[in-house]
């Protein structure tokens, strides 16, 4: 039987949405194996006065399988 586990996680960038995710999923690879997913829920941006984005920024669910 596996078990599996979910962890929280924020991560930005300043390149874009999916930048965001690759950076704080291989961030979390150097210390957690077996990732089996993730689920992006939720999306924020940072801007400047004009409302310009400066950083996207995303909270992820990252799922793996404890062995």
């Amino acid at each position: 039987m596996a078990v599996a586990k979910v962890i929280e996680l924020s991560t930005s960038s300043t390149s874009g949405i999916e930048d965001a995710v690759k950076t704080g999923l291989a961030k979390c690879a150097e210390s957690v194996k077996n990732i089996q997913g993730a689920w992006v829920n939720e999306i924020k941006v940072t801007t400047d006065d004009a409302g310009n984005i400066q950083e996207w920024r995303v909270n992820l669910k990252v799922s793996f399988v404890v062995k």
